[in-house]
């Protein structure tokens, strides 16, 4: 799909200078910029490369004022970075723009559906289940019964929904992720086996939420594992049931939430942390990455470590351990002029 630079003028409220005809069909970085490309200059670091780009349009700062002879064509805007997020924004929402029912996929008995749903080939959905209106779900995936999606919805490529879960309005769930599968609940048995306990469960999404890649949510044994509205989880997150996390939180990847562990709003979690279960996390805790959580958190803690403490007094205490050879050589000579 082609853009004239007075389109996109036009979408960003800016003004043209040099050819309002100039036609582009991707996007890219200014430096690496070639004919029939849209790119932007925000940052002064890259001015230089406005001059030698081979961009065919690039968004800049109304305050701009070249040094040399351009031959790209401008859009000069209020702010150049808002104005290029703004574009991204839209060509994502026309990239998205699909509605129709592709072959071959399975719709079961019960089913009810919005207007301008896109369901890709070779997706199944199961019986009873409601879908709100523009949702779009990408080949491959499957949604269990008795599942509820809300409005907007995104689902890409092999997403798997198990049954009796709920999803929330604008939630984007990335590929390779599963929602609402079996919880981790085994009982040992005399003969030194173990006993499944069934997860009969299930999980709730609230709205807002984005899911990244090959994440994980599991049904709760009994009630509902919750992700609350507002959360974003990165790619390869496993949350076990009966997990709850609190509005807006954010949580990067490879984090690990063990079962029954609740956490509150606002929290800011770093890659490759692991939480114990039955934990309760306050509201707006920050924890560095790699940390491993065993105790339950106050509101407002900001802590590293794994054990986890204090991130201070880590800091403070991890410039003590580099030393620690050095420690421990001086205490040796001291010991030998005993």
């Amino acid at each position: 799909m082609k853009f004239t630079a007075a389109q996109i003028a036009g979408i960003l409220e800016g003004e043209v200078v040099g050819n309002p005809n100039a036609e582009v069909y991707k996007l890219s970085k200014i430096e690496e910029g070639t004919e029939g490309s849209l790119t932007f200059l925000a940052n002064p670091k890259y001015t230089n490369f406005i001059y030698s780009t081979q961009a065919t349009i690039a968004i800049v700062n109304a305050s701009f004022v070249p040094e040399q002879e351009i031959t790209t064509t401008l859009i000069k805007v209020e702010d150049a970075y808002q104005s290029f997020s703004k574009l991204l924004e839209y060509y994502n929402q026309i990239k998205l723009m699909k509605s129709g029912i592709e072959q071959p996929s399975v719709i079961s008995e019960g089913v009810t559906y919005g207007t301008d749903l896109y369901l890709g080939s070779f997706c199944y959905v199961g019986k009873n289940v409601s879908i709100g209106n523009n949702v779009k779900i990408y080949p491959n995936s499957f949604i269990g019964d008795n599942v509820t999606i809300g409005d907007n919805c995104v689902f890409f490529a092999g997403v798997r929904i198990y049954s009796e879960s709920i999803i929330g309005a604008n939630c984007t769930i990335h590929s390779g992720t599963i929602i609402g599968p079996d919880g981790f609940g085994f009982a040992p048995q005399e003969d030194g086996t173990y006993k499944k306990v069934p997860q009969i469960g299930n999980v709730i999404i609230e709205d807002d939420v984005e899911i990244g890649a090959c994440t994980t949510v599991d049904r709760a044994t009994l009630g509902a594992t919750i992700i609350r509205k507002g959360v974003k989880l990165d790619n390869h997150i496993q949350v076990a049931h009966n997990v709850e996390i609190g509005e807006n939180t954010v949580i990067a990847a490879h984090t690990a939430i063990a079962g029954s562990t609740k956490l509150g709003k606002n929290c800011m979690i770093g890659g490759q942390v692991g939480f114990a279960g039955h934990l309760t996390i306050g509201d707006r805790v920050k924890i560095q990455g790699q940390s491993g959580i065993g105790k339950n958190l106050a509101d407002d803690e900001v802590v590293q470590g794994s054990p986890a403490f204090n991130y201070g007094d880590f800091a403070k205490s991890f410039v003590h351990f580099k030393n620690l050879p050095k420690i421990v050589s001086e205490i040796e000579q001291l010991k030998k002029q005993q």
